[in-house]
């Protein structure tokens, strides 16, 4: 068993009892949560995902949250394949901030991320649909005075052949519900899906293209106030003095609220607000890393390098090896500070009352919002309502809750409900960050060229210790060391973790394609150096030590055959290849660039093929790998968050620029059929770009890059 799976094999039994613990209902993977106590009079609701009124219409309560992963889809379609629903009958509505009904039951948490909300629900989402076919079906026979297994389901309606009678879903709502609820219904046969696996239109696309969709930033509760903010650049400062009479003259200001750490000016409008804001004089007090800069913070992970670390893995003898095998290969792979820069800013609307408060946000954790917003305004957890919206790009961003903590704080002091919008600038500055991450990498190689030993140390921080301390063990971030194993097959392995945490004041957390993304790079462009070392064609040297990974060889094999791997490229042109093996998926990803005689870079293609198991929706498939890679050749290219005088120096798309259409390149995606469970796809395509460039771009110049952001200066032709 490889230390991916166990891992696997562990979060689902330290989630089991987490969410056992954390629900305090004894919640099971896979079970369906009994029916809400809050549903309309009249409607039938056989348990807490479904509800049907008597129109007929299938009505979700989505346990996940959208942000353009395509998620409120691909579950419908779940529920709409065990109803025996045509997908345009179902609806969606957002579920409450409810954990004992609506938490991932792999996470035991009511979180969306880390690709696995598709994983979590494929068969709780599937019972519950079969659920209440089963009822359904049940109570027209029992109608008809028939046997039921003379009835069936057919596009929303329960039918009787021998008869010819047929009832509408909707018709059958007061009989079925009196039918006992069942746990343990009959799944359908993949063989026998008509709609899993099929391309279907999002459901959510005619809203978001004519405007009428709702994100958080759009909620206008009625009497709201609008609050435009400042927050203290430096990392653990504070506020000091602020005059507040400029900011107070501005025509529609109405107050300036303080904090120990940020001032918000409130306003009639947004303008006003930021107007307001710019008038203000602050003061603020730097507090013990108030001069820090890049470069220290860089230096203190070159220290890390070499210094202690806690083992992992260790498999076979990797010093002996090392000792009798030399010489010993050395690669140390620097990873950038990265923020998230989601499309739709932080925001967060609030109205705190004395009797409760109400929350409009977009958020992908809604159990800890709710728990956040009590704690600040003092209320018990169940006097706040969070109204979650679509989130205009989540990224793991929303993950953390300091945004409406932050709100809240803001809230408490002001009448009414209010708006807080952050701008641009103090979203990129303080944003949870993926912090600076470091890989050094050691091999020997054997007289045939291929490693008889592996050694991987992963320096960086802990972001699970504080967001997630389940996900930790003796010490080592789980989630840091993904994948850090690698699925090649070599004999003798050992991998460690050396903790170097950001400097106080500065939130670190969760990023896409999270562990991997850590990882990955230092493992595929360390093969391909092996590779080199050897005289193997990367391929071929790639094929050898995958002979225990027949699904990470299948795809690595489609790739290199949509990319016609063996046809040569001209001079100043390469192709490079990444693997990646996480979130229950296998991914292989070929990029193609061309280096100008200037050294300017150009990504000219990137093929990727995917296994991910059952496919839900292709066009999902299809559109999370695609987003993916355009998501991570943009961090490849641009980015990097730099520090000085303790503060993030960069603030909006001009020194932070993202991907733009004219760099993006021609993207193949090709999805490996299979009928494996489903993998998770919004992270997939992310982790195996910046390795890839890597590797092409030392096929175009002959020069090994090591560190991202990838540095164009030093690839001129000469």
């Amino acid at each position: 068993m490889s230390i991916r799976d166990q891992i696997d094999l562990r979060l689902s039994r330290r989630h089991f009892l987490i969410g056992a613990a954390l629900t305090g209902a004894g919640l099971v993977i896979g079970a369906i949560p009994s029916r809400s106590a809050d549903a309309p009079p009249g409607d039938f609701e056989p348990n807490a995902f479904i509800r049907i009124p008597a129109e007929g219409k299938i009505v979700l309560v989505m346990p996940s949250v959208e942000m353009g992963q395509g998620i409120y889809t691909a579950v419908a379609m779940l529920l709409a394949e065990e109803l025996e629903v045509p997908i345009d009958q179902v609806t969606v509505e957002h579920a409450p901030a409810e954990p004992s009904l609506y938490s991932n039951p792999l996470l035991g948490d009511q979180i969306t991320g880390g690709s696995l909300a598709i994983r979590a629900v494929y068969d709780q989402m599937r019972k519950a649909g079969a659920s209440a076919r089963t009822m359904l079906v049940n109570a027209a026979a029992r109608d008809w005075d028939v046997p039921a297994d003379t009835c069936k389901a057919d596009a929303g309606h329960v039918v009787h052949e021998a008869s010819g009678r047929r009832v509408a879903y909707g018709e059958l709502i007061q009989s079925a519900a009196a039918i006992s609820v069942l746990q343990d219904a009959p799944l359908k046969e993949a063989s026998s899906f008509k709609v899993i696996g099929t391309p279907v239109r999002r459901l959510d696309s005619p809203e978001k293209v004519n405007g009428s969709a709702k994100f958080g930033i759009d909620a206008r509760p009625e009497g709201v106030s609008y609050a435009a903010i400042a927050i203290c650049p430096h990392f653990g400062g504070k506020l000091g003095r602020v005059e507040d009479g400029p900011a107070m003259a501005v025509k529609g200001v109405r107050q300036v609220v303080t904090i120990e750490d940020a001032v918000a000016v409130v306003a009639d409008n947004t303008g006003a607000a930021r107007k307001g804001l710019a008038a203000l004089a602050i003061e603020w007090e730097k507090g013990a890393d108030g001069n820090l800069t890049i470069d220290d913070l860089e230096a203190r992970m070159e220290d890390a390098v070499n210094g202690q670390a806690l083992a992992h893995i260790n498999e076979g003898d990797v010093d002996k090896v090392e000792a009798e095998h030399g010489p010993v290969h050395e690669f140390v792979y620097r990873l950038p500070i990265l923020a998230h820069t989601a499309m739709e800013p932080m925001n967060c609307t609030l109205h705190v009352r004395a009797d409760g408060c109400d929350v409009w946000v977009g958020t992908q954790v809604m159990g800890r919002t709710r728990k956040a917003v009590a704690d600040v305004t003092g209320l018990p957890e169940e006097k706040v309502v969070v109204h979650n919206h679509l989130l205009g790009g989540g990224f793991g961003r929303r993950l953390d809750v300091d945004g409406v903590i932050l709100a809240a704080k803001i809230a408490k002091q002001v009448e009414g409900p209010v708006k807080v919008t952050w701008s641009r600038e103090e979203d990129v500055r303080h944003d949870c960050y993926r912090y600076l991450n470091y890989s050094k990498v050691t091999a020997t190689l054997g007289p045939d060229g291929m490693p008889l030993s592996w050694r991987h140390r992963v320096i960086g921080p802990s972001v699970m210790a504080r967001w997630f301390p389940a996900f930790t063990k003796d010490g080592i971030d789980l989630d840091s060391m993904a994948g850090a194993e690698s699925p090649y097959s070599i004999p003798n392995k050992f991998t460690d973790f050396a903790r170097h945490e950001a400097p106080d004041g500065m939130l670190t957390g969760n990023w896409r394609g999270v562990g991997a993304t850590r990882n990955v790079p230092a493992i595929e462009g360390g093969i391909d150096e092996l590779a080199h070392v050897a005289g193997i064609d990367p391929l071929e040297y790639r094929r050898r030590l995958l002979k225990d990974k027949p699904r990470l060889r299948a795809v690595l094999d489609l790739a290199a055959e949509k990319v016609a791997w063996t046809t040569p490229l001209p001079k100043g042109k390469g192709r490079g290849i990444a693997l990646s093996d996480d979130f229950g998926s296998f991914s292989a990803t070929i990029s193609e660039v061309s280096i100008g005689e200037d050294g300017s870079l150009k990504t000219e293609r990137v093929v990727c093929a995917v296994d991910c198991g059952q496919v839900i929706n292709p066009d999902t498939v299809e559109a999370q790998i695609q987003s993916g890679i355009v998501y991570g050749l943009s961090a490849a290219l641009y980015g990097r968050i730099t520090v000085r005088d303790g503060a993030v120096v960069e603030g909006n798309f001009d020194d932070s620029p993202v991907l733009r259409i004219h760099e993006t390149p021609k993207i193949e995606v090709h999805i490996v059929p299979s009928s494996e469970k489903p993998g998770g796809i919004g992270e997939v395509g992310t982790p195996g770009v910046a390795p890839s460039l890597f590797n092409a771009i030392f096929v175009a110049t002959g020069k090994r890059l090591r560190t991202l952001p990838i540095d164009q200066s030093g690839l001129r032709r000469v």
